[in-house]
């Protein structure tokens, strides 16, 4: 394979934008430069500097990858003759500076001294927003030609390379500088500029039109590995579309818009790399997903992934965890969505599976199973777990195994932090909690999705009053004191002593007593020990409570 280094100016490498000769590869991660990048892009070239050359690989009758054109560029035009693997971001900058087709900012060339470089000129980039129902762009005056000199600003779609352009600008100027000798001096500066645009040589790496698409998608990722990194997911999304011509972008778009609240839980782009893995029986880590066989195989297994994920999240939704806060560790969640792409449907073996998954869920939200190697783990758990759907599976998986791993006492639940931070057995409490229905302790509504964004965190033994017994953090923030109710429950309570702010919610149902007895055990949370304000007994009482409940689950059990 040769490699021939050619030269192209800025116009030249438009022309081919416009006409759709030149698109990138869709495998490409989208634009990624901030507006101060694309304004020194411009500065470094008005320097006369170099900015790299740009790489391309030659297209003959049929096009080696998925393409697409860069942002803003037509989507129509002549054939094909030519992927960008390289440059994206700089002609993409270039492209839409020019053509200010930025939907939030504009770019403007300011004819005054840059104090950086001393330069008689420079380019930055104003925002630009619109107010509701009104078309017009803000701020006001940066749409008049008048103001925009006052500021000495020239829009930048001013040093565009066609005909019509030096005609535009005359305009332009006509408008917004009264004196002719001032007017006929920029116009030939703003002239001068276009021109030193235009004479821009932009080099570029050319791969020829017999290059292997498994070669050049090597070169890519090794040029883009050696600038701006790569994720994993970008490598596969490269191998797919190359060896297969399937854009695992589009794949996974669709598994968003079928499950719009997977995202709740875990990114559906990490999630489709670790799940498929799992179900290639294949250790979730670089070295399986950079294996050459790995997108096909992903592929083959994408259906089981999707009815997974949909399975896998309803079944979440049904043990009342909503989202990755409240999940107390997230491995769970692929190991679930290849399990449940396996698991039986209807009828008793998916009642079976759905035993066996809920020991799963809880036993990993629980015991020390995950706490390291969650890589090596899940693939384990899932191949043990997978011959126990199947009823092939004689010895009881790890997960499963209270002597491997045991589930904690109610001493070590009482040492539980708050359920907010990272801490796998405090949300694990909290998610315990909200499983019995999570009622609001003022209002009564059952926790539900729809609702969680408006709960709060709340001490049950407000911090306020544990502070004047004297007692410490480690002691006042714990999952056991804590519960999700309605910011304005937790707005009522403040720091008023548990009694009291029950006798309120007793006094506020017609119900009474019982009401609230009701709404506190729909929490797993001991309504005399409330009421008599012993912090110890109530600790000590809500730590059973919550042992019970978790011995059950993570025998498989679903009823209290």
């Amino acid at each position: 394979m040769s490699i021939d280094a050619r030269n192209r100016s800025i116009p030249d490498w438009f022309t081919r934008i416009r006409t759709r000769q030149t698109v990138l590869p869709r495998f490409q991660r989208f634009e990624a430069w901030g507006h101060s990048n694309v304004a020194q892009l411009f500065n470094t070239i008005l320097q006369g500097l170099p900015v790299g050359a740009l790489l391309v690989l030659e297209v003959g009758d049929q096009e080696p990858f998925i393409s697409r054109p860069i942002i803003g560029a037509p989507t129509t035009g002549d054939r094909i003759t030519e992927h960008l693997l390289d440059g994206q971001q700089r002609l993409t900058a270039l492209w839409r500076g020019l053509y200010d087709n930025y939907e939030d900012r504009s770019y403007f060339l300011y004819l005054k001294e840059d104090e950086e470089t001393g330069m008689p000129y420079y380019v930055d980039s104003l925002a630009r927003w619109q107010k509701d129902g009104d078309s017009q762009w803000r701020p006001l005056w940066a749409n008049q030609p008048r103001e925009q000199w006052a500021r000495r600003m020239i829009p930048l779609d001013f040093f565009l390379f066609d005909e019509a352009t030096p005609r535009r600008f005359r305009g332009w100027a006509n408008e917004a500088i009264d004196n002719q000798d001032e007017r006929d001096r920029v116009v030939d500066e703003v002239s001068s500029i276009r021109t030193r645009l235009a004479a821009f040589n932009l080099p570029y790496l050319s791969l020829p039109v017999t290059t292997k698409t498994e070669t050049a998608l090597d070169v890519f990722i090794k040029m883009n590995t050696s600038a701006a990194p790569l994720s994993t997911y970008d490598v596969v999304v490269a191998q797919l579309e190359a060896g297969m011509g399937k854009s695992l972008h589009d794949l996974v778009a669709a598994t968003r818009e079928r499950n719009p609240t997977l995202e709740d839980y875990y990114a559906p782009e990490n999630l489709a790399l670790y799940a498929s893995a799992l179900l290639q029986e294949r250790a979730p880590i670089n070295s399986t997903y950079m294996a050459r066989d790995f997108g096909r195989q992903l592929l083959d297994n994408w259906n089981v992934l999707l009815r997974g994920v949909s399975r896998a999240v309803d079944f979440l939704e049904e043990e009342r965890i909503f989202d990755s806060p409240r999940l107390p560790t997230e491995v769970v969640v692929p190991v679930l969505v290849a399990l449940w792409g396996i698991a039986p449907e209807g009828l008793d073996g998916e009642g079976r599976a759905r035993t066996i998954l809920r020991q799963f869920l809880w036993r990993a939200c629980f015991s020390a199973r995950y706490e390291k190697a969650t890589n090596s783990r899940s693939l384990v758990d899932f191949m043990e777990l997978k011959q126990l759907l199947s009823g092939s599976g004689e010895a009881k998986p790890a997960v499963l195994d209270d002597v491997v791993f045991p589930l904690p006492e109610p001493q070590e639940l009482t040492s539980a932090g708050w359920p907010k931070k990272k801490e796998r057995l405090a949300r694990g409490i909290l998610a315990l909690a909200l499983r019995e229905g999570g009622l609001d302790l003022a209002d009564g509504s059952t926790v539900s999705r729809s609702n969680l964004a408006r709960r709060e965190y709340h001490h049950l033994f407000p911090e306020a009053y544990l502070r004047r017994q004297e007692l410490p953090d480690r002691r006042i923030y714990l999952s056991l004191n804590c519960a999700l109710v309605a910011w304005r429950t937790n707005r009522s309570i403040a720091d008023k002593e548990p009694e009291r702010y029950l006798a309120e919610r007793r006094d506020g149902t017609v119900l009474g007593e019982n009401e609230v007895r009701a709404r506190l055990a729909s929490h797993l949370i001991p309504f005399d020990e409330m009421v008599a304000g012993d912090y110890d007994a109530f600790l000590s009482v809500r730590s059973r409570l919550i042992h019970a409940a978790m011995t059950r689950l993570c025998r498989g059990s679903s009823s209290s």
